[in-house]
């Protein structure tokens, strides 16, 4: 793996001047290596206090200063350049990254070597641009309830998609979105998929609606909240009412919203409090040679859908079969 050259600079000048304002802030010089710190000189008596600069001028009251507030610089310009990679489809060099960024060049190296070092980003091979590794997307997966859910989930849908002959995934609201954190591939020739780890707008796929309905009541008027503040008061309110009538039936079913001939399916995986931390949904695709009905394939689902809720302490009450479509797409 090739790396930067390092740019002249020496020592982290950064750190040192971040850290003796706030130093004197509290009333103490910053000491000299291998010499006490020393109480910072007081104002001549009758003269103006000077402003103080920063944040600590913002937390001044009756001319006493509140206590610092405590910041991390480097962790900050880490954070900054792992969003940034994570919004760009292409790679791009140190240079490039501290000119979007706004900061140095010799700001942003020692960060960009710490991140590679650690295998957060990484250079393709014969390259000198950058760009985002797996390795956060692993270590989401390896937290705690997303592992369990995924272990229990795994061999259940498995086992549905060779009953169906149809694909299955399974998602997860990740914000205002939902993300797709395990599939499992139909075994017909032809089929439809998500891939893991795809994210789509949570008000725009069956999924995301579905895991809408079943959050609690403060999370869910959180959610419209913030969807609210990008998407017009019509298609808000036209969310609630969606929520409403698959929350009534207990699934979410919708023809064509994504692609004209797939006909989405999904049942929430419901906790022991009733809320759903995911949905598995089959993308149904009709064929000529369909080995399984679409009736069939749909109470195959829910089995799968009821099997993982008991696994996880709640029941997943059955609907009325045949199922009905739950209404058309937003702005539809």
């Amino acid at each position: 793996m090739t790396s930067a050259k390092r740019p002249s600079g020496g020592k982290d000048a950064d750190d040192a001047k971040t850290a003796r304002p706030a130093a004197r802030s509290a009333g103490l010089e910053m000491a000299e290596p291998g010499k006490p710190a020393k109480p910072a000189k007081s104002p001549k008596a009758g003269a103006p206090a000077k402003p103080i600069a920063g944040r600590a001028a913002k937390t001044a009251t009756a001319g006493k200063l509140a206590k610092p507030a405590y910041s991390a610089p480097a962790l900050e310009k880490g954070l900054d350049v792992l969003e940034l990679l994570a919004s760009l489809s292409e790679g791009v060099t140190p240079s490039q990254i501290a000119q979007q960024l706004g900061r140095s060049l010799q700001e942003v190296y020692r960060v960009v070597v710490a991140l590679e070092r650690r295998g957060y980003i990484q250079r393709p091979p014969g390259e000198e641009s950058l760009v985002l590794s797996t390795k956060l997307h692993d270590l989401s997966y390896r937290y705690p309830p997303m592992r369990r859910l995924i272990d229990v989930a795994r061999p259940v849908i498995n086992r549905a998609s060779i009953e169906a002959y149809q694909a299955f995934h399974l998602a997860v609201l990740d914000g205002l979105s939902i993300r797709v954190v395990a599939q499992v591939d139909s075994p017909a020739p032809l089929g439809f998929r998500l891939r893991v780890g795809t994210q789509n707008p949570a008000i725009r796929t069956a999924s995301g609606r579905l895991l809408i309905a079943y959050q609690s009541p403060s999370m869910q008027e959180w959610l419209f909240e913030a969807i609210g503040q990008n998407a017009p008061k019509s298609e808000v309110d036209w969310l609630k009412k969606r929520v409403d009538v698959v929350r009534s039936v207990g699934y979410e079913m919708i023809v064509g919203e994504a692609l004209k001939g797939i006909t989405d399916i999904s049942f929430p995986i419901l906790d022991a409090e009733g809320h759903a931390p995911a949905v598995i949904t089959m993308p149904f695709l009709a064929s000529a040679t369909e080995k399984v009905p679409m009736e069939d394939a749909t109470r195959i689902l829910y089995e799968a859908a009821a099997s993982i809720t008991t696994l996880f302490g709640g029941h997943l009450a059955e609907p009325r079969f045949p199922l009905a479509n739950t209404g058309g797409p937003v702005g539809g």
